[in-house]
């Protein structure tokens, strides 16, 4: 018998909003879905596109940027070249046939431990609504 299958979802967030706001739900003793793995970077400015469906490619069912808000960026405009990437390929992710609410930017200050867990527990429903990836699937096919 094969154990169930949970979604897997990955948080890009920036180490000086995100990543403290996850911190703060921890902290807080928030609850959201373990399968959530977050990946600290410097700036959501430094996640390239190619890093996004690097994620896809292994398999993670949905993926999220979470950054400072806008004009609280600690590199001034980080965040905004990070969005702007996130909806040009939300459209090429269409284009290619996969569902573009499988990405999403948001902002998270390092005070919102609250918004953080509901960021994180949004992604996860979204992974179940969407269900599994289907990169994934031909993968595993192959």
């Amino acid at each position: 018998m094969t154990e169930p299958e949970f979604p897997r979802v990955l948080g890009f967030c920036c180490r000086w909003c995100s990543y403290a706001g996850a911190d703060l739900a921890g902290a807080m003793r928030l609850q959201y879905p373990p399968e959530i793995r977050i990946m600290m970077v410097p700036c959501t400015g430094r996640v390239d596109i190619l890093h996004i469906l690097r994620a896809l490619e292994l398999g993670f069912d949905t993926v999220f940027l979470s950054g400072c808000h806008e004009g609280d960026c600690h590199y001034l405009a980080g965040n905004i070249k990070a969005k702007k990437r996130v909806n040009k390929l939300k459209k090429d992710l269409e284009a290619m046939g996969l569902e573009p609410e499988r990405l999403e930017m948001f902002h998270v200050s390092s005070g919102e431990g609250p918004k953080f867990a509901e960021v994180c527990r949004e992604m996860y429903e979204r992974a179940v609504k969407l269900g599994p990836n289907p990169v994934k699937r031909k993968a595993q096919a192959a």
